[in-house]
């Protein structure tokens, strides 16, 4: 049997059950031919039996885990690590039974980081509100307090052409302004940096938005005077290549984009919404400050496409190709 000890495998979690991913994995083998070896972490019946209904004559390849190292991984098949998935359908609705199974497939996951050298992590389409619940806002959320590593992390929606990050994730607007700190805006700032330097080898250029309109309020000290201009300062004291704070309406404009690499905005939706808007699923999300790159196809489950062979593989495509480029 094979071990693999130079070559890093990409992790990737399979998900909700009921979800698109079997269909955007074959697909995106097909099109995507990885450096690196793909070992899926979920249960083997159940992918086969979706293969089987979608008409993929792909087959999958069983590996294991013992004492700390992969065995029978190939690097030109779909590899599989069996979690085990007591299923009456192959896509049956979310339940209790499915959401132990995605915990299952996550510890298996972090087990793993722990114990082996891995490229990074890719999880499948997951439904935050039925595997989360009120515990966590997003899996971005879900993996810092996994991973123990508090506040240090940042969530970056990645494209070649330009980057965003909200410095306040999945948190519900009416929170923002309350929870928003000058420590954290500096905090997530140098996680992007340095991220830029040392994995895509290049000095970022960073653009920061206001959080009210216009970047103004006149009712009280602004958000932007009290917290986002004094962490601009002392950011490019230490060197960072940092504007703003722009308001956040003009931004995305075209003559102004195309002057940085990434745009860090307040909240969710300020700086989401334009990217999507210009790229579609041309994107892919990365968690940055945990113990590995840990990256997400840029969609959720799309449960009115299951089963229906038209879901599109390019978010889950894009998750590959960054993870085989960065060093």
């Amino acid at each position: 049997m094979q071990k693999l000890k130079v070559i890093k495998p990409i992790l990737i979690i399979c998900g909700e059950p009921n979800s698109i991913f079997s269909e955007i994995i074959f697909k995106a083998f097909n099109k995507y031919k990885n450096k690196n070896p793909i070992v899926l972490i979920g249960s083997y019946d159940l992918i086969t039996k979706q293969f089987e209904i979608l008409k993929s004559s792909i087959r999958l390849n069983l590996v294991s885990f013992k004492e700390n190292i992969f065995t029978n991984i190939k690097k030109n098949e779909i590899n599989i690590l069996d979690i085990s998935y007591n299923f009456d359908k192959p896509f049956e609705n979310i339940s209790s039974k499915s959401n132990y199974y995605i915990t299952k497939c996550f510890e298996k996951a972090f087990e793993i980081i722990k114990k082996n050298n891995i490229k990074g992590l890719i999880n499948g389409p997951i439904s935050k509100k039925f595997f989360l619940g009120n515990k966590y806002y997003g899996v971005t959320e879900y993996l810092s307090k996994k991973f123990r590593v508090n506040d240090k992390y940042s969530m970056l929606i990645y494209n070649k052409s330009l980057s965003v990050s909200p410095i306040t994730t999945h948190l519900p607007i009416y929170k923002v302004s309350t929870q928003l700190k000058k420590e954290m805006i500096i905090s997530k700032v140098l996680i992007i940096n340095d991220f830029y330097k040392t994995k895509l080898l290049k000095k970022p250029k960073i653009a920061i938005t206001g959080l009210n309109p216009h970047c103004e309020n006149f009712f009280k000290l602004s958000e932007e005077k009290k917290l986002i201009e004094p962490a601009i300062k002392i950011l490019k004291k230490k060197k960072i290549d940092i504007r703003g704070p722009f308001p956040a309406d003009t931004i995305f404009l075209k003559q102004n984009m195309k002057n940085f690499d990434v745009i860090i905005g307040m909240y969710h939706d300020q700086v989401l919404a334009p990217l999507k808007t210009v790229y579609g699923f041309n994107a892919i999300n990365i968690t940055l400050g945990l113990p590995i790159i840990r990256v997400s196809p840029d969609h959720g489950p799309n449960f009115k496409m299951i089963g229906k062979n038209k879901s599109d593989p390019q978010s889950l495509i894009e998750s590959l190709k960054f993870l085989d480029k960065i060093k």
